[in-house]
């Protein structure tokens, strides 16, 4: 339904906007554009035609406008002051118009005014999703979701899309809300069993002259397997809880300064444990003193999980190689192994949650299929991405790419989350 609404805006847009354009060219006066007729409106100082006018001489008539006033999808045309020329219905109802700086006069909503301003002085259309409170302060109603798409028409025109997600979004609240509720509440009796697996694989230590009793050697492989699961279910509780706060259900921190420096040496001491009951060494190569921007411990936490992952698939007596790149804009680490790689049908897929490409490999080591979706999700929410290449049999290589300067904005988005930038026009690669 939302592919049919943007089809019908992409045709309306094309039609409507299009003839205002060559009109504004015309008669260079953007009043005339938006046409004199009695039946406009006053908004932000200026006339905007809100129906059909057959008298307007400059006015939308026929299929354009119906089209446009048809869709149920909100769009507001800006002109080079941020003065709303052209609102839809769907648009004044969704609350993008407010009052304006003097009385009886109408404006477009700052969120609005925003992104037409980024995208001006850019040239790449921007697109983010968002909740906008509705009515008074401290009132019931849930938030507005709504997703925005800002467009340039020409170096001043700015066309703003906006759709209606709010029940998108009060879904996933509820998911993330259910699976943080439940996660939080299965802490409690899994670290019981944990203990108690504990204490019943001390209970059951054979002594010399027991170790022919098949009770207690049956007993003790049972309490062995026990203490296991429930230590593999404690992570992936742990791992649900901070996969749930990284896809939105906490607010991200503000991008801060991290050290590279110090995210190396916490890495190489996190594993150090695991690295050396294999016999795997973590080896380091690449500059000093590189700086990413975002959050120290999320990064770390993703390239702990990267090199986790490196060691839980290699054999014994292996190493592990910790490599990093940086120009002006980007740095890259290079997690590389040399474990039994991954096939050509699932490097596309290892990202996803719960994708484990062997599943008897994965029990055997404990793995949760958590682990790389949580580095992909570190990389999105700072602006940058997580790859991979591997050949089967050959080892593999991860490679998470983060920004090595600080976020430019010149006005933040309330609770908005960026989720795509391209070419204004054309489709983002």
């Amino acid at each position: 339904m939302y592919g049919t609404g943007l089809l019908l805006l992409g045709l309306a847009i094309g039609a409507v906007v299009g003839l205002l354009l060559s009109r504004f060219r015309r008669s260079g006066s953007p009043d005339e554009v938006t046409g004199h007729a009695p039946s406009a409106t006053i908004e932000g100082g200026r006339k905007i035609s809100t129906e059909e006018d057959p008298s307007s001489k400059h006015g939308l008539k026929g299929l354009g406008r119906k089209s446009l006033d048809s869709l149920r999808v909100g769009v507001v045309v800006l002109d080079g002051e941020d003065e709303p020329i052209l609102v839809n219905p769907a648009a004044r109802a969704m609350g993008l118009l407010r009052s304006g700086g003097t009385p009886g006069t109408i404006a477009a909503h700052p969120i609005l005014r925003t992104l037409a301003g980024q995208v001006r002085r850019t040239g790449v259309r921007r697109e983010v999703e968002l909740d906008l409170p509705r009515g008074r302060a401290g009132s019931a109603s849930a938030p507005l979701g709504l997703h925005l798409r800002a467009v340039a028409l020409n170096s001043t025109h700015v066309a703003v899309e906006a759709a209606d997600v709010t029940e998108s979004h009060r879904l996933a609240r509820v998911r993330r809300d259910f699976v943080a509720n439940v996660s939080h509440e299965l802490k409690t009796p899994i670290g019981a069993l944990q203990l108690l697996a504990e204490a019943l694989l001390d209970a059951t230590e054979l002594s010399a002259a027991e170790s022919q009793s098949e009770d207690l050697v049956a007993a003790r492989r049972f309490a062995d397997r026990i203490h296991h699961e429930s230590a593999r279910m404690g992570r992936l509780v742990n791992e649900l809880l901070e996969l749930t706060r990284l896809q939105g259900a906490e607010p991200l921190p503000a991008p801060e300064p991290v050290a590279l420096d110090w995210v190396i040496a916490e890495v190489i001491d996190r594993t150090r444990t695991t690295s050396s009951a294999k016999n795997i060494e973590v080896v380091y190569a690449g500059p000093k003193g590189a700086t990413v921007y975002g959050s120290d411990s999320q990064v770390a936490t993703a390239v702990t999980n990267l090199v986790e992952n490196a060691i839980a698939y290699s054999g014994e007596d292996t190493q592990v190689a910790l490599t990093m790149r940086q120009d002006e804009d980007w740095i890259e680490i290079d997690v590389t192994d040399q474990g039994i790689g991954i096939a050509p049908h699932d490097v596309d897929r290892i990202f996803e949650r719960f994708y484990r490409a062997d599943q008897a490999r994965s029990r055997s080591t404990g793995g949760t299929g958590l682990g790389l979706a949580i580095v992909k999700h570190i990389a999105t929410n700072h602006g940058g991405r997580v790859e991979v290449t591997s050949t089967l049999g050959g080892g593999s290589t991860f490679t998470l790419r983060l920004p090595a300067r600080p976020p430019e904005s010149p006005l933040p988005l309330p609770a908005a989350i960026e989720i795509e930038s391209g070419a204004a026009g054309l489709p983002s690669a």
